[in-house]
């Protein structure tokens, strides 16, 4: 055997990546041991690759996913290796305003006693709604970029059929989804009665009608959460039954309101009845 040639063990502590990081890595096509026992399949490495180790070690630290990060290694082209390391650092950057953005919420919460702002409760009947819809799986880490790709994955079913959205946008949440839960959401895009919708995963239905408690919630989509509490803790006071997912109706454009202060995210709840005056 090549006096240069490490054992996994040792080339990981050397690296300062786990066995199991490296055994990963090398199935990513990322970092690929310079020979593998055809016996054992142990894996041995070079010194010359502690290199790309260490970068692969440094890009994971700061979130890079893993195929970004075999693109960049792949390049041979310093001025797009550049760029792809500038378009990660403003995703750090938007990442890194929307965590302060967050803790100044938090700490709006905690001084207001948990009421940011206030909620009038509404019930109205709703009628039927017919939409384009589409359903995805979602943790609260990737919630965010699931609904983004699939409101264009429905967008794009509609463009492809020549059929113009015919209302605002809105998504059911089917399910509840925490830090440890994940749960189906309900991409919906209002369609004309009785649109076709291509064949794939974007199918056509009609959202039933029927009373909803309604507020509106005015500012960025992650701090709608008290309004959820406010409808609810209205629901019980109440004395009446959810009937339904919620669903946050999304009342204008994130591309033409000016900051995200200026959303306006209708939430409502199905009830089972109007409670009497």
């Amino acid at each position: 055997m090549p006096d240069d040639l490490i054992p996994i063990g040792r080339f990981s502590r050397m690296s300062r990546l786990s066995i199991k990081a490296l055994r990963f890595y090398d199935e990513q096509g990322l970092l690929t041991p310079a020979r593998v026992d055809p016996a054992s399949g142990y894996r041995f490495y070079r010194r010359g690759q502690a290199g790309r180790a260490e970068a692969i070690r440094v890009l994971r630290l700061i979130d890079m996913p893993v195929t970004e990060i075999r693109d960049l290694l792949a390049d041979d082209d310093p001025e797009l290796t550049g760029k792809r390391l500038s378009a990660h650092r403003e995703r750090l950057r938007d990442r890194l305003a929307e965590q302060e953005r967050m803790l100044r919420f938090l700490e709006r919460l905690i001084d207001r006693g948990g009421n940011v702002m206030p909620y009038q409760v509404t019930v109205k009947e709703v009628a039927a709604n017919p939409v384009a819809g589409l359903r995805l799986t979602a943790s609260l880490a990737t919630i965010g970029a699931v609904l983004q790709q699939g409101f264009g994955t429905v967008a794009g079913a509609l463009g492809a059929a020549g059929v113009a959205p015919a209302g605002p946008p809105f998504v059911v949440y089917h399910d509840v989804i925490d830090e440890r839960t994940e749960g189906e959401v309900e991409i919906c895009l209002p369609v004309p009665a009785g649109t076709p919708v291509p064949s794939g995963p974007v199918y056509y239905r009609e959202v039933p009608g029927g009373p909803v408690a309604s507020t509106i919630h005015r500012g960025p989509y992650q701090e709608i959460s008290p309004a959820y509490h406010v409808v609810t803790g209205w629901i019980e006071e109440h004395g009446i039954v959810a009937h339904g997912a919620p669903r946050e109706i999304y009342l204008n454009d994130p591309q033409s309101a000016g900051s995200p202060e200026e959303l306006i995210t209708e939430l409502q709840f199905p009830i089972d009845r109007v409670p009497p005056a």
